[in-house]
């Protein structure tokens, strides 16, 4: 399937990892799962959190994002990807990732 070419890379396109509660590993099992495009090593680097956003999900029913600073291995070029703990999806890589 292809995904939308901001899918992850924008606050208004997250990728939706869900788990509310186990939020933060829920971020951690997803980005442990990415390579690069050739499968590459991949690691990553929690940069806060921004952009409130309506979840019913979420505690008191508004939620935010997370945002990773990413990198592939031999890569300069350090992504930063947006995830929502809050709400889940078919989860899927971003441009320029794959999954394993």
């Amino acid at each position: 399937m292809q995904v939308a070419d901001d899918y992850g890379y924008s606050e208004k396109n997250p990728i939706k990892v869900g788990g509310v509660m186990d939020g933060p590993e829920m971020d951690r099992d997803y980005l442990n799962r990415l390579t690069g495009p050739n499968g590459e090593a991949v690691k990553y680097t929690r940069r806060g959190s921004c952009c409130h956003f309506k979840s019913k999900n979420a505690m008191m029913g508004m939620g935010l994002l997370d945002i990773y600073e990413v990198e592939i291995k031999g890569d300069t070029v350090k992504k930063v990807l947006y995830l929502n703990m809050y709400d889940k999806v078919k989860l899927f890589a971003p441009k320029g990732f794959l999954m394993k």
